[in-house]
């Protein structure tokens, strides 16, 4: 029994590198020559963040933090500041994990709201205070609210496209301890 649920846990795992990857690509992909209007929601933070919020067992904190600098990397992004970012917010997701689990999807929702929220500013107001140059406030801004708007969806399909549900009260993990 220990085994599959040891499986189960890796399967997942690579399941979310997986995906990572894939929305990395699609994002490095170039669709379209013209220059976009709308800046589009940030699918791989809404997927982790779901991730976390669900099944904090799944991603430990170092593939978050592998990720998320990958993608400094690789969109020219201040190296490390969206991933420390990203990083404090899943430990605090993380952390109330126990209870997002008994709370409605419109709270769970709300306050995944409020921590997207505070990263994208702590972020503007980092690159502000260094003096980096930055994209206008505004596509921020709307990137910030498509992200928030696109987090049930993405909760969805995690949920019935990757079997990625609320753990149960009482469930044992791998360790014996309560999830």
């Amino acid at each position: 029994m220990a085994e599959q649920s040891t499986t189960q846990l890796w399967i997942n795992r690579t399941v979310f590198l997986a995906l990572a990857f894939i929305i990395i690509i699609f994002q490095l992909l170039p669709l379209d020559a013209r220059p976009i209007r709308w800046p589009g929601p940030d699918i791989l933070l809404v997927a982790t963040l779901a991730w976390v919020a669900r099944r904090p067992d799944y991603l430990p904190v170092i593939v978050v933090a592998a990720i998320f600098l990958t993608t400094d990397l690789l969109f020219q992004r201040p190296p490390g500041l969206w991933a420390a970012l990203v990083v404090i917010l899943t430990e605090a997701i993380r952390k109330r994990a126990h209870d997002i689990r008994n709370m409605p999807i419109a709270i769970e929702w709300g306050m995944i709201a409020t921590g997207v929220v505070l990263i994208t500013l702590a972020n503007r107001l980092v690159l502000a205070i260094v003096m980096i140059p930055q994209t206008p406030l505004a596509l921020t801004m709307i990137q910030m609210i498509f992200t928030i708007l696109v987090y049930p969806l993405v909760a969805l399909i995690a949920r019935f496209a990757f079997g990625i549900s609320r753990s149960a009260p009482g469930e044992i993990g791998l360790k014996g301890r309560r999830i």
